[in-house]
């Protein structure tokens, strides 16, 4: 947990990138074309799958796989993004839908796997169900308006975002108790 504390900053930094880009989303909805969505949530799944990955690293037990798959799966998804942009606009409403739902179920299965070990524990799980529910709205009505699509990607993005800065605090507010337990 101490080493988890130490890193709170990789939660923060995929919290704030999260609600920045969902405030620019709504502060400047004509601004994003499809296409231009695509690249932006490319860009945003890539750098969360590279920190995702890292944070993975530094909680040392069996359940960070959970994180690293996660991570895995943000970059893949974000390299399809950039390699098929035409095609990805078609389709970035199940690509968006299926990274939700899958990298939600993954934070899920995480705070649950370490509910005992890990405070703060909630704002893992909520960021996961917000992320699940996001996923199945989306796929619940994939025709939906671009601007209603903006919207709902802009909402969730900074409440996602919300729920990582939340535990990136929790952890940043214990890593002294954390260091001291380790060195015990």
């Amino acid at each position: 947990m101490e080493k988890l504390a130490r890193f709170w900053w990789l939660n923060l930094l995929r919290g704030l990138i999260a609600v920045a880009l969902g405030a620019l989303i709504l502060s400047s909805p004509k601004l994003f074309t499809i296409l231009t969505l695509v690249w932006f949530f490319g860009a945003y799944m890539l750098i969360d799958g590279i920190l995702s990955i890292v944070f993975s690293f530094t909680h040392a037990d069996k359940n960070r796989w959970w994180v690293f798959t996660g991570g895995i799966l943000s970059i893949i998804l974000a390299l399809m993004v950039f390699a098929w942009p035409g095609m990805t606009a078609v389709f970035m409403l199940y690509f968006i839908a299926w990274w939700a739902i899958f990298t939600g179920i993954m934070q899920i299965i995480f705070s649950i796997a370490n509910w005992k070990t890990i405070g703060g524990k909630v704002w893992l799980l909520i960021g996961g169900i917000i992320s699940v529910i996001f996923g199945g709205l989306l796929l619940s009505d994939p025709v939906a308006g671009a601007l209603a699509v903006l919207w709902l990607i802009a909402v969730y993005l900074i409440l996602l975002g919300v729920a990582l800065i939340m535990f990136s605090i929790w952890l940043c507010t214990k890593r002294k108790d954390f260091a001291k337990a380790a060195g015990a």
